[in-house]
């Protein structure tokens, strides 16, 4: 096991911000067209921000571009995701533009570049002992189940990566992943699970019965 502490930790977050703050500077022309974009299509705000749990449960604020619409129903709940995100909200989740303000994340030292990726905090108690261990390490902006399947992956499939990453990490697979994550990106895999616009909630490690299946954004 590669614990991400001491110094292995500190070389990590050094290289992270390092990255995270050239990529901010170098794609900031894209950033700026994507905002254009969601704001021409969407309006305002222009980001999703949603508290997410990070390195050993600790609580942060995840920003990313917006690619829904936020249409409610009758009672005041939102819509189920594929009726709320737009056709532009596609093609940027297609490109993981909506993914880039997660560089903001990354600066700040909340998140990496390559982990786990953080999910809501409602599923803290829904798992496992085992699949809890995907918080031993600071969350990803791309991981090891990103690169092998993403959210085309049942969720058991997708925490088993997510440990296996934990037990096996090192600079060396960051920079694997993070060349697969480019790859992954121009081939378009895995942006969706089948059925579903986005990813179907968890609900425990029981599989969910086809009427649970609600979808995440």
């Amino acid at each position: 096991m590669h614990r991400q502490a001491g110094a292995r930790l500190f070389l990590k977050q050094c290289i992270d911000r390092v990255a995270a703050g050239v990529g901010l500077l170098l794609l900031s022309p894209v950033m700026a067209t994507t905002a254009l974009v969601i704001w021409a299509t969407l309006g305002r705000p222009i980001l999703f921000r949603q508290v997410r749990p990070g390195r050993g449960g600790k609580l942060f604020q995840l920003v990313k571009f917006r690619t829904m619409l936020e249409a409610r129903d009758a009672d005041g709940h939102p819509l189920p995701d594929g009726q709320r995100l737009t056709r532009a909200g596609r093609m940027l989740r297609a490109a993981s533009l909506d993914e880039l303000p997660q560089l903001w994340n990354v600066l700040r030292g909340d998140m990496s570049l390559v982990g786990p990726r953080p999910l809501l905090v409602e599923y803290l108690p829904r798992y496992s002992a085992e699949q809890a261990r995907r918080h031993d390490v600071l969350p990803g902006i791309t991981g090891w189940a990103q690169v092998n399947g993403r959210n085309s992956l049942e969720w058991d499939d997708r925490f088993r990566l997510d440990v296996w990453y934990v037990d096996h990490w090192s600079v060396a697979l960051d920079v694997k992943i993070l060349a697969l994550t480019l790859l992954r990106v121009v081939q378009r895999q895995g942006i969706s699970y089948a059925g579903s616009a986005t990813m179907f909630e968890f609900l425990g490690s029981e599989p969910p019965s086809p009427s649970q299946k609600v979808e995440l954004e």
